[in-house]
């Protein structure tokens, strides 16, 4: 068999089904039950019968933070920064969006009265894709002030109050992540109080996930594509409880594909903790996920790579033509699908 290019992962989507507002209740958005070999048109609500008694839910519990922030330059010209993490020092690293790049040096007075001094570029200061900025403040509690929730580029409205508490799961807990991890919106405490009555069990991990996410992969081959890089980390409680997982012959359920990428850097590197720049494309040998919960993804995406790597290339496929037959919404405000791993060849 021929080896997968980007254009195998591509797909027409109608405009109109991407969704712009979530539904209005978390958990009254549709659910696409693919883990068997037809689809089910279910509402999510209807997860917790679709588990186990002894499954383990991963959940990522990282935290979207207000990072799209608005300013100028002294010669009044407007800008936008994203910021996409903030460094152990307390400066920031960000992309920026402005007609013409400021040189090293220049101050940048932001919306809501504090500047911005550009160091240079990150993480290699000469040439790093990022922008390397100092704040006059701490950096958490200006973007929590001045800052916009940084909603995807396919959602076209200015952010509101629904978007800063429905970009946001209800167990967000750890700053850092400029895109929140959408499968695990859906979830509210009516659904967890189910899944509890069940039996199945829950831990988190964290992947501060950066605006990375969205970029399309532009080479035709896949090894040719640079993948960007996020911080993660898999605690010892999570570790454990995984082990007691496969112990009692439970399944681990990732919740989202920033799940999946955490726990599968972990398995593949050993490291608990630390950047990840896996790739995960078909061929890719799973040692920990089981079965997923996933929104659906952006076309000629590395998460379309992921999710067919996991469950099969042509029933994923299969699997989003049904989807948008059936009218489901698509991405960050969309609806979700449930993954079973297909089996390795």
């Amino acid at each position: 068999m021929r080896p997968f290019t980007t254009s195998d992962f591509d797909f027409a989507l109608p405009p109109e089904l991407i969704a712009q507002h979530p539904a209005p209740e978390r958990s009254g958005a549709r659910l696409l039950d693919g883990a068997g070999t037809q689809p089910v048109d279910r509402v999510f609500r209807d997860l917790p019968g679709l588990l186990r008694a002894g499954d383990l839910l991963v959940f990522n519990d990282t935290q979207v933070i207000k990072a799209r922030l608005f300013g100028a330059k002294a010669s009044g010209g407007r800008l936008e920064l994203l910021i996409e993490r903030v460094l152990p020092d307390g400066t920031v690293a960000a992309h920026m969006k402005v007609s013409k790049k400021p040189p090293p040096g220049a101050v940048l007075r932001m919306d809501g009265g504090f500047a911005a001094t550009l160091l240079g570029r990150w993480p290699d200061a000469a040439t790093g894709p990022l922008f390397h900025l100092r704040l006059d403040g701490d950096a958490h509690a200006l973007m929590a002030a001045h800052g916009h929730v940084p909603l995807p580029p396919y959602i076209t409205h200015a952010d509101t109050a629904e978007d800063a508490a429905r970009y946001q799961t209800v167990f967000a807990a750890r700053p850092g992540a400029v895109a929140a991890p959408t499968a695990a919106l859906h979830f509210d405490e009516a659904v967890l109080a189910a899944l509890d009555a069940r039996g199945v069990q829950r831990a988190s991990v964290t992947l501060h996930v950066g605006a990375g996410t969205f970029q399309p992969v532009k080479t035709e081959h896949l090894a040719d594509h640079q993948m960007h890089s996020e911080w993660y980390d898999v605690p010892a409680a999570t570790r454990q409880a995984i082990a007691d997982c496969r112990a009692r012959g439970g399944r681990v359920v990732a919740v989202g594909t920033t799940s999946v990428r955490t726990l599968e850097s972990w398995a593949a590197s050993g490291q608990a903790s630390g950047e990840t720049r896996i790739f995960i494309t078909p061929g890719f040998a799973f040692q920990v996920v089981d079965v997923l919960l996933t929104n659906f993804h952006l076309p000629r995406s590395t998460l379309m790579m992921l999710v067919s790597a996991f469950a099969g290339h042509a029933h994923v496929m299969a699997l989003y033509r049904h989807a948008i037959a059936r009218r489901y919404r698509f991405f960050s405000y969309g609806d979700a699908m449930l993954l079973a791993r297909a089996a390795a060849h």
